[in-house]
């Protein structure tokens, strides 16, 4: 069974209630209804579809859930999915960037000095150099990221990735793409 199937399976809203009925250690189509609130009716059609589609075991009156089908659905779609474009040309900082990155933003801004170096130094393309920046701007640029822009702006200047004077910021550090 893949994925697919059981995100479909799982759009009705009756038949994800008996699923999570189960789920929870209900083993029958009463106590699945008691648990759930549907009517025997609702429950004994939702799992004659869930037991043909092959995500419950039905035997007369009781029911079980196939657990399992879930995590072998999981690991073939994860299988089955593109690499991913890494985020750096190197494997290690690439690792790091993965771990505090998600759908292009920043999770949480790492404790490590070394992680965080990789993550801001990965963070700094944001600005063009040769560009200056209000604080107004830079705090709009880095919001993207995180909402901590105070943090963030704080550690670009420590790490000397970005310059200060007089409210307006320029980057000043990191490597450039050309």
């Amino acid at each position: 069974m893949d994925a697919g199937t059981i995100v479909g399976l799982l759009a009705d809203p009756v038949r994800l209630r008996v699923v999570s009925a189960l789920a929870l250690g209900a083993g029958t189509i009463e106590e699945v209804a008691q648990a759930s609130g549907l009517s025997l009716k609702e429950v004994a059609l939702a799992a004659r579809r869930l037991a043909r589609a092959g995500l419950v075991r039905r035997d007369g009156h009781d029911l079980a859930l196939h657990t399992e089908r879930f995590g072998e659905a999981a690991r073939a779609a994860a299988a089955g999915a593109p690499a991913a474009e890494p985020l750096s040309g190197d494997p290690a900082q690439d690792a790091v960037l993965r771990s505090f990155l998600r759908e292009g933003r920043l999770v949480s801004i790492p404790a490590q000095h070394s992680k965080r170096r990789v993550v801001l130094e990965h963070l700094v393309h944001v600005f063009e150099p040769g560009v200056r920046y209000p604080e107004r701007e830079v705090n709009a640029l880095l919001a993207a990221w995180h909402p901590d822009v105070a943090a963030l702006r704080r550690y670009l200047v420590d790490e000397a990735l970005l310059s200060r004077d007089a409210g307006v910021y320029w980057r000043s550090g990191g490597y450039v793409d050309v």
